[in-house]
């Protein structure tokens, strides 16, 4: 699948992040692989997958673009850290490889750029970069990346993290003209939020805990009962 026709597929449309953690009743590259088809079949233009079983299992699953990453930690950069984490999710099958797109030093000494440069001469992968404001955005840009997203805006000291999308970082991002799509990702909960998002120009939108996390949906509405 060529890079415009990854770009073209996700125009104006829905993917569909489908993550479980260790410990969580659903953590299962099996059940992540169902959940990434159930998306599809109801209308994900893609998927957004975590870890290399999830990866090979969604992409034996789905025929749709597959987002891929690998978190490593939780703190600090660890979304597809290194080059090496990167080289593996494309290796498993991931059409974009999806990294942390700050300006924050990685934990391998690479910088944003070489290791962009390495998955495009070594894949045959497109990059995802997750930025957590302007400058990670337009310093991404410049890197290399294909495709950017607003997924950290509020997980760094850059934001504040807002109650739902930060569409005000989105449409900075737009209005900078990074020449580049750019993908909303991070606290969008409902439908009239994902359509806020292609309004303010989003190439797409990723959702992902109000889809496929069923015990944080549960949680929502149990707070709702309990007042």
């Amino acid at each position: 699948m060529t890079k415009q026709l990854i770009i073209e597929a996700l125009a104006g449309r829905l993917i569909v992040s489908a993550q479980a953690y260790p410990g969580e009743p659903m953590r299962d590259s099996r059940t992540m692989a169902q959940v990434a088809a159930s998306a599809v079949r109801g209308g994900a233009a893609a998927v957004r997958v975590q870890g290399i079983a999830d990866i090979q299992a969604a992409r034996a699953a789905v025929e749709v673009p597959l987002i891929g990453l690998w978190k490593d930690g939780n703190a600090g950069v660890y979304i597809t850290p290194t080059y090496q984490h990167a080289y593996a999710v494309a290796l498993a099958g991931a059409h974009v490889v999806a990294l942390d797109g700050t300006r924050r030093p990685r934990p391998d000494g690479l910088s944003l750029g070489r290791t962009i440069t390495r998955i495009h001469e070594n894949t045959n992968a497109l990059v995802m970069a997750d930025c957590g404001s302007l400058d990670d955005a337009l310093a991404a840009a410049e890197a290399g990346a294909d495709l950017l997203g607003t997924t950290l805006a509020g997980y760094t000291e850059e934001r504040p993290k807002t109650t739902g999308p930060d569409l005000e970082l989105l449409r900075t991002m737009i209005e900078a003209d990074v020449r580049i799509p750019v993908i909303a990702e991070g606290r969008i909960h409902t439908p009239s939020q994902a359509a806020d998002a292609i309004q303010a120009g989003a190439h797409a939108v990723v959702v992902g805990t109000a889809i496929t996390h069923p015990a944080t949906i549960t949680s929502w509405f149990v707070g709702a009962l309990e007042g």
